[in-house]
C-alpha cells in the first residue's frame, strides 16, 4: 500500500533520497545532515485530504525528502546545500546553496568535534594546567552553540564549550559535574579544526568590575557535591512512597493506524521531524475539520549576565540544533504511564546511512479530574464525569536542560499544547562568600545565571474549512449612564477583525482572546461563527534591549500574538537559519511586513510565552517542572457542550483506605 502524503520517510525511501543526491555529486565529498519528508505543498494536500475524508479516489501527492548536506571543497570548508528530492520520479527538483553569512544547524556530530579538539588542544591543556584540581576530578567539555556573533567577528563557524569539573572518585560516570564549574570557555572554529581562543570568566560578585578576574587557583575548592541519581544521593531515597498504578484491564480507548490517531471524535495525524519534533496534523472532531497543522515552531533561551562572553550565551534550541534531533528514547513506565504507543523517527548519518531512533513520540490517556458536574439540590443526584485526555509527548535534552512538550486532545473538543521546563540550571563559577545580580547562588561556588526561555507555538487552523478570520475580542468596562447602564452593572464585549497581517499582544485587563472563525459557517444556535479560541497569556516577553544582537536575532520574541497568511514553508518563527545570526530573517517580523489582507483567508496564528528564570536554590541540582499550558477551545463551533455524552461511571478501583475515610460504603454511586 501506497504511503500516506504525511507518512515520515522510510528507511529505503530516505537511501533512495541520499543515493539520488550523490549521483548529482560524483566529484565531491559529502556530509550529510538531515533527510526527511517535505511536505506537500498545502494546495496539493488539501484536494487529497479533501477526497479522503469523502471517501473519493484523489491524485496522490509525490512523496518528496529534503536533503540537508555539505560540500566539501578543496579548502576542506564545507558548504551547505538543500535540495528537495522527487522520490516517485527519482530526481531533484530544487536545489539551492546556502548564503555563507547564514549557517546551517548544527549536528552532534560538531559537538563530538569540539570535546576532541579540546582533548589534543596545547591551549586548552595549557589553560587547565592553571588551576589545581583535588584529586580524583577531571575536566569536562559541555558542548554550546556560539550564539549571536558580534559585528566585529568574522563569519566563521564557531563552537564554544562550558566547561565544569566531574569527581570521577565514585566510579559512577552520572556523577553531577555541573556542581564544579570552571571559569574558561574554549572557541573552536570548525573550519580549521582548532581551538582560537580561550574566553576567561569573571568569578566575582556584586560590587567587582564586569572583567575581575578574582578566583583562586584552587578553584572548585568551594564548591560542593550535588548529586542527583538515585544511587549518589546522600540519604536515599524515600520509601514511604507506595505504587501509584495507570490501569487499563481492557486496553486504550484510541486506535492507531500508521501516524493516524482516532480517540473520542477525534483524528488527526502524528508527524515527526528533526527541525520541530513532534507535529500534528489534519485534525478533525466528528467529522469536521479543525486544524490543517500545529507545531512548536521555535524557542530562545537568552541570558543575562552582561559579563564576556555571556551576550553571545542564547540558544536557539529548535533552529539551532533541531529538537527533534535531540529527542529523548521514551521509556516504558518512566515518561508515559498506562497503555503507550510509541512513534519511532528515521535518523541520518553522516554517510546518510539512515537508521531508526525508537520510541521519540509517546501516545497514551490519562485523567485530567473533573470535566464537568451538576448536583440537583432538589433530588441530591449528582451527576460527574471525569475529563480523560489524549497525550502526544516528546521530550528533548538539551545539555543541562529538559524539556517535556505535550499536545492534549480532550472530550470536550479542546486542545492543549503543555510545555514542562526541568533539568538542570545553567551554572558559572562564583568566588566563596559572593553573590551576584546576575544570577542567584544555588550551591556553593555555583552560580545560575537569569535567564528566558521563550516559546512560539505555530497554529494552521482549518475551522470547518481552509479559508478562516482572525478576530480579538475583549471585554470592557461602560460607565454608569442612563441610556444603557443605570446601574454600572453591564460590561461591553467587543471584537475586532485582524484584516492584515500583524502583531498584537496579550491584555489581561480587557481579556483578550484571539479567536479563528469560519465567517461562511454559522453556529445555528448562537448565530454567530464557528470558531475555536485561545486566550494569549501576559508572559514576559524578551527582556534583552532592542538593539542588542540577542534582541535582532529574536524578534518574534518581543510580541505574544503574530497573524500571517500562510506561505509553504514558512514554519519558523525565527527564520530558517539560526546558528549565528545577527538578524532574524524569514521569520514572522518578515511576513507581518508583507502587510498581507487576512480576511477569509488562509491565515497562520503565532503564539508566544516565556518564562523568564530567575532560578531558586529549590531548582538545584535539578529542577522541578515549569510548565505553561495553551489552551486552544471550541467557540460556537457546537451545538451543546461535546463532553455532555461522555459516561458518568463510578470508579470501581477506587477504594477507602484501611477504613480511615468515612463515605459510600455499601456500594451506591453518586453518579446513577
Amino acid at each position: 500500500m501506497a504511503p500516506h502524503p504525511l507518512d515520515l520517510l522510510s528507511l529505503e525511501e530516505t537511501k533512495t533520497a541520499r543515493d539520488i543526491v550523490a549521483s548529482l555529486h560524483t566529484d565531491a565529498v559529502l556530509s550529510f545532515r538531515e533527510i526527511y519528508l517535505e511536505e506537500p505543498p498545502k494546495a496539493q494536500l488539501i484536494e487529497f485530504l479533501t477526497a479522503e475524508h469523502a471517501g473519493r479516489d484523489a491524485l496522490r501527492p509525490h512523496r518528496t525528502a529534503l536533503v540537508q548536506y555539505d560540500v566539501i571543497a578543496a579548502d576542506r570548508i564545507p558548504h551547505y546545500h538543500e535540495s528537495v528530492v522527487d522520490l516517485d520520479e527519482r530526481k531533484r527538483i530544487s536545489h539551492a546553496i546556502v548564503d555563507e553569512n547564514q549557517h546551517a544547524g548544527l549536528t552532534l556530530d560538531e559537538f563530538d568535534v569540539l570535546v576532541e579538539v579540546c582533548k589534543s588542544s596545547q591551549m586548552f591543556k595549557d589553560v587547565c594546567a592553571e588551576f589545581t584540581l583535588p584529586e580524583g576530578f577531571e575536566a569536562v567539555i559541555e558542548p554550546w552553540p556560539y550564539g549571536g556573533l558580534s559585528p566585529e567577528e568574522e563569519n566563521r563557524r564557531y563552537f564554544q564549550g562550558l566547561c565544569f569539573a566531574q569527581d570521577m572518585k565514585s566510579g559512577n560516570p552520572d556523577s553531577n559535574f555541573y556542581a564544579y564549574p570552571l571559569p574558561f570557555i574554549p572557541v573552536m572554529d570548525f573550519y580549521k579544526r582548532e581551538i582560537v581562543r580561550i574566553d576567561r570568566l569573571a568569578t566575582g560578585g556584586k560590587g567587582d568590575a564586569l572583567d575581575a578576574k578574582t578566583h583562586s587557583k584552587n578553584i572548585i575548592d568551594h564548591c560542593a557535591s550535588a548529586e542527583y541519581v538515585p544511587e549518589l544521593l546522600k540519604n536515599g531515597v524515600r520509601k514511604d512512597l507506595k505504587p501509584l498504578n495507570v490501569l487499563q484491564p481492557e486496553g486504550p480507548s484510541f486506535s492507531v493506524d500508521g501516524q493516524l490517531v482516532q480517540w473520542q471524535n477525534w483524528r488527526f495525524r502524528v508527524g515527526f521531524n528533526p527541525r520541530e519534533g513532534a507535529t500534528i496534523h489534519d485534525v478533525h472532531f466528528a467529522g469536521r475539520s479543525v486544524m490543517y497543522r500545529l507545531s512548536i515552531s521555535e524557542m530562545t533561551v537568552p541570558y543575562a549576565d552582561p559579563r564576556g562572553p555571556f551576550p553571545r550565551k542564547q540558544a536557539f534550541d529548535f533552529g539551532d540544533g533541531g529538537a527533534g534531533n535531540c529527542a529523548n528514547n521514551l521509556s516504558l513506565g518512566c515518561d508515559c504511564l498506562g497503555v503507550i504507543k510509541y512513534f519511532d523517527s528515521i535518523t541520518t548519518g553522516p554517510d546518510g546511512t539512515a537508521k531508526v531512533s525508537p520510541n521519540v513520540v509517546c501516545l497514551h490517556e490519562q485523567d485530567n479530574g473533573i470535566g464537568w458536574k451538576h448536583t440537583n439540590w432538589r433530588t441530591g443526584r449528582a451527576v460527574v464525569t471525569r475529563s480523560r485526555e489524549l497525550v502526544v509527548q516528546f521530550i528533548i535534552t538539551l545539555a543541562n536542560y529538559e524539556y517535556i512538550f505535550a499536545y492534549k486532545f480532550d472530550q470536550a473538543g479542546g486542545i492543549t499544547v503543555e510545555t514542562r521546563a526541568t533539568g538542570i540550571v545553567s551554572v558559572v563559577n562564583i568566588d566563596p562568600g559572593k553573590t551576584s545580580a546576575y544570577g542567584n547562588v544555588v550551591s556553593p561556588g555555583a552560580l545560575a545565571q537569569n535567564h528566558q526561555h521563550i516559546f512560539c507555538v505555530r497554529i494552521d487552523p482549518a475551522i470547518d474549512g481552509y479559508k478562516n478570520t482572525v478576530l480579538t475580542e475583549e471585554s470592557h468596562r461602560v460607565p454608569m449612564n442612563k441610556e444603557t447602564n443605570p446601574r454600572g452593572n453591564y460590561y461591553e464585549v467587543r471584537q475586532k477583525i485582524l484584516d492584515r497581517s500583524q502583531w498584537l499582544d496579550a491584555a489581561p485587563l480587557q481579556n483578550r482572546v484571539i479567536k479563528m472563525v469560519n465567517r461562511t459557517k454559522t453556529n445555528p444556535i448562537s448565530g454567530k461563527p464557528v470558531g475555536y479560541k485561545f486566550t494569549p497569556s501576559a508572559t514576559q516577553l524578551l527582556l534583552a534591549d532592542p538593539d542588542s544582537i540577542q534582541s535582532t536575532r529574536a524578534l518574534f520574541a518581543q510580541h505574544h500574538v503574530w497573524v500571517t497568511k500562510q506561505r509553504d514553508g514558512e514554519l519558523y518563527a525565527a527564520g530558517r537559519y539560526t546558528l549565528q545570526s545577527q538578524n532574524e530573517i524569514g521569520g514572522v517580523a518578515d511576513a507581518v511586513k508583507r502587510d498581507e489582507q487576512l480576511e477569509d483567508e488562509d491565515v497562520i496564528v503565532w503564539n508566544v510565552f516565556g518564562l523568564t528564570h530567575n532560578p531558586r536554590v529549590e531548582d538545584w541540582p535539578v529542577m522541578p517542572v515549569e510548565i505553561h499550558q495553551l489552551a486552544i477551545r471550541p467557540s460556537d463551533f457546537f451545538t451543546e457542550n461535546p463532553a455532555i455524552d461522555v459516561p458518568s461511571n463510578r470508579n470501581e478501583a477506587s477504594v477507602l483506605t484501611n477504613g480511615a475515610i468515612n463515605g459510600d460504603t455499601n456500594g451506591s454511586s453518586c453518579c446513577r
